[in-house]
């Protein structure tokens, strides 16, 4: 045992449990959160308001969840999956029945100070859910079908909910979310190749029945994807946003145009430049050194998500850590996928870096049981 080891065991229980925290990945995703700042700074002109100042409240806000759930014993946070995605399933309901209205879909519950979004919370309630559920489950009995099909009406329930909002990015997270973690939970790969096949066929069957009085999406979102598969079709109209983001995306260089000098994001070109399209407002700025950084720094916190995982001999705490590592990178690849025009545009924010309240504290809620799960596990 090493001197450090011997003081850390010695420490007192809070004491030690702060030393257990998983340091690094406290640091990465401050790093990441503080990036954000700096371009939500030169997105406003160079002025904290209207969004970096409140963005970094909300972080900082964020960060106390993080530590006070990070201190919480997992045991706890176990016992309370089944609480937590009830309560997130009910206040879906109450979104679609109370909702408020924003930009076309009804996704949020206003409270005066924060408009909260009920589908994020969803995200990882569901991951506890079903972490907790494999953990009680016998693992000999994870690929029969009745012990599929729970998690499978889990998965499915609240994404019907959010895909009725409208929210179509949300609800292919909740999607892939609960493919995640029922795939690292060991369920046969013959499930997963049954799940391709309807989804081919729910393709063809988006683009036959377009037009008919049984299409699968809304007119809008049959609208993002023919922007996709061609952007140039409607360059004024629906193309815009998918074209100046491209423009802003190659015009950024090797080492870009430097900090707030990016003229797409100063003259107002770019779309939702604090939000989904905040990475084209990075690449201009900085450039391909700018934007690899920041993919480097993203792969290390899933990378000390994955190895925190590996390491930790309880089920419901690796499946767990899994989980928000998979959301994690979802997040990450459908945003990035989609501002550089190699998916349709849904809507999904880029994490830590685009503004929002509640995806920032839910994250950060995320990081929070992945360190619980961290500081609690088998010594």
């Amino acid at each position: 045992m090493s001197f450090l080891e011997y003081r850390v065991k010695q420490a007192p229980t809070g004491l030690r449990k702060v030393l257990y925290l998983n340091w690094p990945l406290v640091v990465l995703v401050t790093a990441v959160a503080a990036v954000g700042f700096l371009m939500l700074y030169s997105i406003a002109g160079g002025s904290l308001e209207p969004w970096a100042l409140r963005q970094m409240q909300v972080f900082g806000l964020g960060m106390g969840l993080m530590f006070g759930i990070a201190l919480v014993p997992i045991w706890f946070w176990r016992s309370m999956a089944g609480v937590a995605y009830l309560i997130a399933f009910l206040l879906l309901l109450v979104v679609e029945f109370f909702g408020t209205v924003g930009m076309g879909a009804q996704r949020w519950i206003d409270l005066g100070f924060i408009r909260l979004q009920p589908s994020e919370m969803m995200k990882f309630t569901l991951v506890m859910m079903l972490a907790a559920y494999y953990d009680w489950l016998d693992p000999k009995r994870v690929s029969r079908p009745l012990y599929v099909l729970i998690p499978v009406l889990l998965t499915v329930a609240p994404t019907v909910l959010v895909l009725l909002q409208p929210n179509l990015g949300t609800s292919l997270m909740l999607l892939l979310a609960g493919g995640a973690v029922m795939f690292a939970a060991g369920v046969s790969l013959w499930y997963f190749g049954a799940v391709i096949g309807v989804a081919v066929g729910a393709v063809v069957g988006v683009f036959t029945l377009r037009g008919t009085p049984w299409q699968f999406l809304h007119d809008y979102q049959y609208k993002r994807i023919d922007t996709f598969l061609d952007p140039t079709a409607d360059p004024l109209g629906a193309g815009y946003n998918i074209i100046q983001a491209q423009i802003a995306l190659g015009s950024g260089g090797w080492g870009g145009k430097g900090y707030m000098q990016g003229t797409q994001s100063r003259l107002n070109f770019l779309p939702e430049k604090h939000t989904d399209f905040i990475f084209t407002t990075l690449a201009e700025e900085f450039g391909f050194v700018g934007a690899f950084s920041l993919l480097v720094l993203y792969a290390l916190i899933i990378g000390f998500c994955l190895v925190a995982a590996l390491r930790n001999r309880d089920r419901f705490s690796a499946l767990l850590i899994l989980g928000v590592a998979a959301n994690f990178f979802f997040y990450i690849a459908v945003n990035l996928s989609m501002v550089m025009g190699m998916a349709p545009v849904v809507g999904v924010p880029l994490p830590l870096l685009s503004y929002g309240g509640s995806a920032m504290l839910v994250l950060l809620v995320g990081f929070g049981l992945v360190q619980s799960a961290h500081v609690h596990r088998p010594r």
